[in-house]
């Protein structure tokens, strides 16, 4: 018999102890003394106490203590709560301001710089929290102009900067009609940089009037861009924006989002994760949401470091992913010899003077600005619902009839959970 056995063997015998009579404690006591060989008087002695709490083994000591963990946690949350390894990639660039703001010790400083990505994520657990969110895009087909447009099917492989994703993300709401905002989205696929901007509905002028825009803020010469096959896309207006400066214009197959993965993703972490699922429709949000990305694209592209896969492994049945080490956009194009570098010495200077703390306080209110913006506007009944339903549905107070994913995030630091790798 084990020791395990023995003990909750012990436990029940003396269950049965402590309620017998005389005669009853006799055998309980001469059934225990053969079954474990435990002495008689050893047996009365135990039971006849209280039985005591088992003392818990001491463990080893927290090397991280509440000033660590309070620093980490601040940390993290102002950079928008990227994962454990794009936050310790991440401190030491963050430190020089967390010491001020923090007033932080020499042996939290320390703790901060020798914290593993590992222990990052223990000490953050109870910390994390999940929002799960998920809405339908407002994509249309293109039309018959699509065939004259070539297929990207294959995976990137790249080494120089300039060949983009771009992608339109729609703020509806639940309504569809009329004009709405959507945001333009670009990323580069070689050094993850991102830009993004707002636009009033969705023609073929002013997408490309808002992809001209972005094309003059990149660090480096756009060289190439592959979007979805919406109308917005794939029309006479930007094949020949495209000719005429000389860009690579290709396109993902219909209903395969993994063609255009990289910028589905930052579509997520970059605009939804921000601005929700409400109908933005004015142009006074118009201004106020670009006034947001203007400050984003800064915080994004030069303090927040991302991962790029590298390779995947199959070991057994399941597939390990390689990723390379955490590096800014900003750092990733340092090493492009193709990128501008009168602009890219401008962007360092601009990081070592601008303070990360204050930058994510400044889009926090912003955000908020842009939340107040937002039109609760309701869309039609569905058709299956009787007339007497439709009637006493519309008839209640909008109060009444909370909206499935309508609603912004509750707060604008909570919307900032960046995650992007």
């Amino acid at each position: 018999m084990g020791p395990q056995a023995r003990r909750e063997y012990l436990a029940r015998m003396r269950e049965r102890y402590v309620i017998a009579d005389r005669a009853a404690k006799g055998r309980v006591l001469d059934e225990a003394v053969a079954v474990t060989g435990r002495p008689r008087k050893a047996l009365i002695r135990a039971w006849r106490r209280p039985p005591r709490p088992r003392a818990s083994r001491g463990g080893r000591p927290r090397r991280y203590g509440p000033p660590v963990v309070h620093a980490l946690v601040t940390i993290w949350t102002a950079a928008g709560y990227p994962w454990s390894r794009r936050l310790k990639a991440l401190l030491p660039q963050w430190l020089p301001w967390a010491r001020r703001r923090l007033a932080l010790a020499p042996v939290t400083e320390a703790g901060l710089r020798t914290i593993s990505a590992r222990q990052i994520d223990r000490v953050l657990a109870p910390q994390k929290r999940t929002i799960r969110r998920r809405q339908y895009g407002r994509t249309k087909p293109g039309t018959l102009l699509k065939h004259h447009i070539p297929l990207k099917t294959d995976h990137w492989a790249v080494t120089v900067p300039g060949f983009t994703e771009i992608d339109l993300v729609a703020h509806s709401g639940d309504c569809a009609d009329g004009e709405f905002l959507h945001s333009l989205n670009v990323t580069d696929i070689h050094t993850t940089w991102v830009e993004t901007r707002a636009v009033m509905g969705k023609s073929q002028v002013r997408v490309q009037e808002a992809l001209e825009q972005l094309r003059q803020a990149l660090p480096f010469a756009l060289r190439g861009i592959d979007s979805d096959h919406g109308s917005e896309f794939i029309n006479a207006h930007l094949q020949a924006y495209c000719r005429v400066h000389q860009l690579q214009f290709t396109r993902g197959r219909p209903y395969k989002k993994d063609d255009n993965a990289h910028i589905e993703q930052k579509n997520w972490t970059h605009v939804r994760k921000l601005m929700g699922y409400v109908r933005y429709d004015s142009p006074a949000a118009l201004t106020a949401m670009n006034d947001v990305y203007a400050d984003l694209r800064l915080f994004q592209n030069i303090f927040l470091p991302s991962v790029k896969l590298q390779r995947k492994e199959r070991v057994g049945a399941r597939v390990r992913r390689v990723y390379d080490a955490p590096r800014t956009p900003l750092d990733r194009v340092r090493t492009c010899p193709e990128a501008a570098a009168a602009t890219v010495a401008g962007l360092v200077r601009l990081r070592d003077r601008l303070d990360p703390f204050v930058l994510a306080a400044r889009i926090d209110q912003k955000l908020a600005r842009v939340y107040a913006l937002a039109n609760h506007r309701r869309g039609l009944v569905p058709w299956k619902l009787g007339a007497a339903d439709a009637r006493a549905k519309t008839a209640r107070p909008s109060a009444a009839l909370p909206l499935k994913n309508a609603l912004p995030p509750v707060t604008p630091v909570l919307a900032r959970r960046c995650a992007a790798r």
